[in-house]
């Protein structure tokens, strides 16, 4: 099992936007694919910081997921280009990450 922990910037002052759209679009749509969205915040020293984490079982589910998700038509026609309008695309960073035996994420 690994996790994705995934820091977005949001375009200046949009950041309740996207939580919105977040909570109300892409977390539901992202789960219906079989993304296992964990958790969401807001970044309490940046006014436009967010972050989100995803669990996936292994390197399988993580193609498939991945690959229900972004090569969807509802992604490409609807979803993404609101999701690129709102983030700042290259301030986004991706972490996988494996917990260790005492995290209590196994």
């Amino acid at each position: 099992m690994f996790y994705e922990i995934r820091r977005y910037q949001t375009s200046s002052g949009r950041r309740d936007e996207w939580v919105r759209y977040m909570e109300d679009v892409v977390i539901p749509f992202q789960a219906s694919a079989g993304m296992d969205v964990v958790a969401s915040f807001v970044d309490a020293e940046d006014p436009d910081g967010y972050v989100w984490i995803r669990r996936f079982a292994d390197d399988a589910h993580h193609a498939d997921a991945t690959a229900a998700v972004y090569g969807s038509d509802r992604w490409k026609d609807e979803i993404g280009p609101v999701v690129h309008d709102l983030l700042i695309g290259e301030k986004s960073v991706i972490t996988r990450v494996v917990p260790t035996p005492a995290s209590g994420l196994n």
